[in-house]
């Protein structure tokens, strides 16, 4: 199984099994992110930071895109992330179902953003369920936000700290809340 049709198969939104081929292609990479998370968080370098996070995303971060470690991810390669990008210390990425950010996102301390989900069912709990996560242009992410799987936040949307978001945020709005809930227009 490639990277692409493990990628396809997390999307399908069917419950990916412990014992699917797909998480044979996960557990072979893992191993190198852990390594290179380790080594990025041991960096006390941006532009250092910037080199290990496009190793461990299997793609170059642009040079306009800053990450303060410590930093985290379980796998790293389902994640893009644009231009001038600012995400600051202590972030979370589970990024299985998939994490787009776009151009001028900015993410504060300690968000997480989890594409993963379990089944209720015990006899699969093991399993997975994935839904993307995608981060529209100039979309700000306050601190210790979660950021939950099939969540689109929308353009120039705000997200306030220490909210929880479990449905989309339209563009031009700010939400907030446990659960999120809309706050008002931009």
């Amino acid at each position: 199984m490639t990277l692409a049709e493990t990628f396809d198969r997390f999307q399908s939104g069917e419950v990916v099994l412990a014992s699917d081929p797909a998480f044979a292609v996960v557990n072979a990479i893992v191993p190198e992110t852990l390594r290179l998370i380790g080594k990025l968080n041991a960096s006390g370098d941006i532009a250092e930071a910037r080199e290990i996070l496009s190793q461990i995303f299997g793609q170059e971060l642009d040079k306009t895109t800053t990450v303060f470690p410590p930093f985290t991810t379980n796998f790293g390669r389902f994640t893009t992330i644009g231009k001038n990008v600012f995400i600051n210390h202590g972030c979370s990425f589970l990024d299985l179902g998939g994490i787009t950010i776009e151009d001028d996102v900015l993410i504060g301390p300690q968000v997480k953003l989890v594409t993963e989900n379990h089944p209720l069912d015990p006899t699969a709990r093991k399993g997975l369920i994935t839904k993307p996560i995608i981060i529209r242009r100039n979309a700000w992410i306050g601190a210790g936000a979660t950021i939950l799987p099939g969540v689109t936040v929308g353009e120039n949307a705000v997200v306030a700290a220490g909210a929880v978001v479990s449905k989309d945020v339209p563009a031009n709005t700010v939400v907030g809340g446990v659960p999120a809930k809309f706050i008002r227009n931009i």
